[in-house]
């Protein structure tokens, strides 16, 4: 079911698409953000919301304002940031208790969200987390990492260019207070893992244990 979500940017309210992956009897509720060049409906979001939703978790996924409206590249993170409030306020009118994930950008996102405070969540679990760019791992995106309370999964391919080299990874991982990982082996910052051709949306899916065992607890 697809609706929208009113976020309050700086400019005045915007606007975002919002699509809710209902489950049976849900037991918990988890908002899923896309990537940096993917919107929500991306088949591997697509993919991993319905498997979710199969084991017992309501997903509500939605785009940040600068792919609703159409662009290639992130906008400003305050409005990433406002975009994930946003989301999570809607996600808590379930009644349920509410956790966050995001592939890469989108769990960044949640992250710094989380980092900031006021952020109610029950857990936060990141798709590709992307400590820094390809090949510049002199420019890591983890101060604000040990600010998060919340316990925190990163589930990670372990040939991600994006967590290369992997020692820089552990000692993000060792920063944090609650944290753990995942690990897809012979995976990319897709999770496409060489000699295993799949679709997006099958590679998603295959994920959704690892998020339900972690809302499980």
């Amino acid at each position: 079911m697809e609706s929208t979500l009113s976020v309050p940017l700086s400019g005045g309210p915007q606007e975002v698409s919002l699509a809710i992956d209902r489950a049976d009897d849900a037991r918990a509720v988890l908002v899923l953000a896309h990537g940096a060049g993917a919107g929500m409906r991306h088949p591997f979001l697509a993919g991993l919301a319905g498997a979710v939703a199969a084991g017992g978790v309501t997903v509500i996924r939605f785009n940040f304002p600068y792919a609703e409206a159409g662009r290639r590249m992130p906008g400003r993170p305050a409005d990433a940031i406002a975009t994930w409030r946003a989301a999570v306020v809607r996600a808590a009118a379930e009644g349920l208790p509410v956790w966050a994930a995001g592939k890469s950008y989108g769990g960044r996102m949640a992250s710094m969200a989380a980092a900031e405070g006021g952020f109610p969540v029950e857990g936060l679990a990141y798709l590709g987390y992307p400590l820094h760019a390809p090949g510049r791992p002199e420019k890591p995106r983890a101060e604000h990492l040990p600010h998060v309370v919340q316990p925190q999964l990163f589930v990670e391919g372990d040939l991600d260019p994006f967590i290369q080299p992997l020692a820089q990874f552990r000692e993000a991982l060792a920063s944090c207070q609650d944290a753990a990982v995942e690990w897809v082996e012979g995976g990319n910052h897709s999770f496409e893992v060489k000699g295993r051709k799949r679709p997006a949306d099958v590679i998603g899916a295959e994920l959704a244990p690892i998020l339900t065992r972690f809302i499980s607890g």
